[in-house]
């Protein structure tokens, strides 16, 4: 797929590379349509069985594309209002809850900067790496804005409200450390090694039990908006689920065998 987010799917593994490097992968309108489009590809594809999301050069993305914005700054305060409304209910919405409903496992891999929906785009991943050089910002505050891409949403799960707010409020920057010990990013590493920590990542997750894996992102996606008794009961029948699998008389077989377990994941 040509274009400014580009899918490219090797051995059961997809690769979604944000490709603007000149502009530092900021967000367009045209990569917006793009990237909506990539992911309703990977939706519908049965042989993925882990996503990467990455950007082209040196960074992931450095939020969105100022030159897009300023081309509206014409119209009135209520065709702007539309436009705006209607490029993110249309593109970033459609995206973000795409790429949640994936039943693969979603790694992020940020080096340079990530920023604004960058950033969005990280938290919303299942696991994230970056380099240790990697800087990160909400930004959204910065140019008057609130934020989008469900940054309000995931920040307040992973960090508390007091520190989603102070991270949305002060648009200040962190770095690499900061964003693990936040628990944003899964581990930091340096920037030479990025490509082979998330190979061996992904190709860990890729022979995993696929099954199981979809059963814990729907079960974890779901528990902050259900009551225990209904999640004990989501948890039961997802339990039960697995147990036809293939997978699950590998993993117990295996493990009374004391060998390394042989799933079907590919």
């Amino acid at each position: 797929m040509a274009g400014t987010a580009l899918l490219e799917v090797a051995d059961g593994i997809a690769t979604l590379t944000l490709h603007r490097p000149a502009a530092l992968n900021a967000l367009s309108v045209e990569m917006m349509q793009d990237l909506s489009r990539a992911v309703a590809e990977l939706k519908n594809r049965k042989d993925v069985q882990v996503v990467v999301i990455t950007g082209a050069g040196d960074h992931f993305m450095a939020g969105g594309d100022l030159n897009d914005f300023a081309a509206n700054l014409h119209l009135s305060s209520a065709a702007r209002l539309a436009t705006f409304r209607a490029m993110i209910e249309q593109y970033i919405n459609a995206t973000v809850i795409a790429l949640q409903n994936l039943p693969q496992p979603v790694i992020a891999k940020v080096r340079g900067a990530c920023a604004g929906f960058g950033l969005s785009l990280v938290v919303g991943c299942d696991l994230a790496v970056c380099a240790e050089d990697a800087k990160f910002t909400t930004a959204y505050a910065a140019i008057g804005l609130s934020g989008d891409g469900g940054v309000s949403y995931f920040l307040p799960r992973l960090l508390g409200t007091r520190k989603a707010l102070e991270l949305l409020l002060l648009a200040d920057r962190f770095d690499a450390a900061e964003a693990v010990r936040l628990g944003l990013v899964t581990r930091a590493v340096p920037a030479a090694d990025l490509d082979g920590e998330v190979a061996r990542l992904a190709a860990r997750l890729q022979s995993g039990p696929r099954q199981a894996y979809a059963e814990i992102k729907r079960l974890v996606q779901a528990s902050f908006d259900t009551r225990l008794e209904s999640q004990l009961q989501s948890e039961a029948e997802a339990f039960a689920r697995c147990t036809t699998t293939e997978d699950f008389a590998e993993g117990v077989t295996a493990f009374l065998e004391k060998r390394k377990a042989a799933f079907k994941g590919r």
